[in-house]
């Protein structure tokens, strides 16, 4: 989480940005897959024009939290698996 007055750098907002893609790509399920990385992908291009700095500690914050509740619903998509549809065959 980004501190009072500590600036996120752009290497952290990149290194979160694909640390949530590669997890995202742990869903078992296909649309799930496609719809998380879909999802993280369009919140990262609409915050990507704040020149705010609380507003991009804001941002980074809630992209933490995002990533924390992904990390929950992969493990849980992982305990009940799926049928491979035939877009992924």
């Amino acid at each position: 989480m980004a501190s009072v007055g500590v600036t996120v750098t752009r290497t952290q907002v990149l290194s979160l940005y694909r640390t949530m893609l590669r997890e995202a790509r742990q869903f078992t399920s296909f649309n799930y897959r496609s719809y998380a990385v879909r999802k993280i992908r369009d919140s990262f291009r609409a915050n990507r024009s704040l020149d705010d700095v609380t507003a991009i500690n804001v941002a980074y914050d809630e992209a933490i939290t995002s990533l924390e509740l992904l990390r929950r619903q992969v493990a849980i998509n992982k305990l009940y698996g799926s049928v491979k549809q035939i877009v992924e065959q």
